[in-house]
Order: structure tokens, then sequence, then C-alpha cells
């Protein structure tokens, strides 16, 4: 992807004030949501053993639920545990014979999984051990791992509380 001009940098940066100012309230004045939180995303592997001992056996986010697919017979769907009563889903889908993704439109970039200090450290080490290739720290981004799982899906380990971001509390604290 080509860096966008100094003129484009400054347009792109008033969009973005404009966007602020109508739409992000202060926290005192912003309505609480109306939702509780992720219940779980829903992704797709190519490979469910794979899958669980990179998630369960690598980064250690155990396996609580693999049942069949109640809308796909034959394919899997399981679970693992993020913490904070959150799941990460998977399907596998046999016999389709899905392609590979790509970073477009209306996909998933990455997901930001937030680890306790001592965590980042220690699975920063398994990664390292493991032969993982991961950015973030190289790249000035000392709070953050970026690396991918055995199917292309971007992973953001995150030393920063959950609500925390940029140096901030985005629920006002």
């Amino acid at each position: 992807m080509p860096e966008p001009t100094a003129a484009e940098r400054a347009e792109l940066e008033q969009r973005r004030t404009e966007l602020r100012e109508r739409y992000l309230l202060p926290a005192d004045r912003r309505p609480s949501s109306t939702a509780r939180g992720i219940h779980h995303a829903a992704l797709i592997c190519s490979d469910v053993a794979a899958t669980i001992e990179f998630y369960q056996g690598l980064l250690g986010f155990p396996l609580v639920e693999l049942v069949e697919n109640r809308d796909y017979p034959g394919s899997s769907h399981f679970f693992f545990d993020l913490g904070n009563s959150t799941l990460l889903g998977f399907f596998d889908f046999p016999g389709l014979g899905l392609q590979p993704g790509v970073e477009a439109l209306g996909t998933v970039q990455h997901i930001a999984i937030s680890i306790a200090p001592e965590q980042h450290a220690a699975l920063r080490a398994k990664l390292d051990a493991a032969g993982v290739a991961y950015g973030g720290p190289d790249q000035g981004i000392e709070e953050s791992l970026y690396f991918r799982d055995p199917d292309g899906i971007q992973i953001e380990l995150l030393r920063d509380e959950l609500m925390y971001f940029g140096g901030e509390w985005l629920d006002g604290r």
C-alpha cells in the first residue's frame, strides 16, 4: 500500500477531526452501550488440530467446547476462553475448498487480545522459541506483538488493559 502524500495525510486528518467533532461525545456525556461485550468472534480455520495446538498449546487460551456446527453438518465449531467471559470461536468447513483470505473490505484486519504484562513477556518468549515471526516492538510499538495464526489470521497480543488505547482510558476513567 503506497504511503499517502503530506497533502493527503492532512486531508485525512481533517476528515478524522470532523468525524470526532460530529460523533465522539466526551465520556461524561456518552450514553451507556446497549451491548454487554463480544460473546465470541467466529473465524474459519483449515485444520482443527493445528488451530487448537496454536491457540491452546502456544498461546495458552483453553479450549472450552468442540461440537458439530449446527448449520453445516460435518463442520466443527469450537471455542477458546480469552478471559473476561469472552470466547474466540472457529469453524472448519471441510469439503468446501475454501481459499486463504485476503485483507479486503469487510474482512478482519486483526484481533487484538489484551494480555497482562507478565503474560505478554512470557508469550513473546514462547513465540521466539517456536520461531513465530512477529512485529510491533521492532517498529516502536512496545505494547503489541503482531503475528499470524496457521491460517494467516493476524493476532495482536496487547499489553494494554481493556478500554485503554493510545495512552488514555476510552471510558473516561
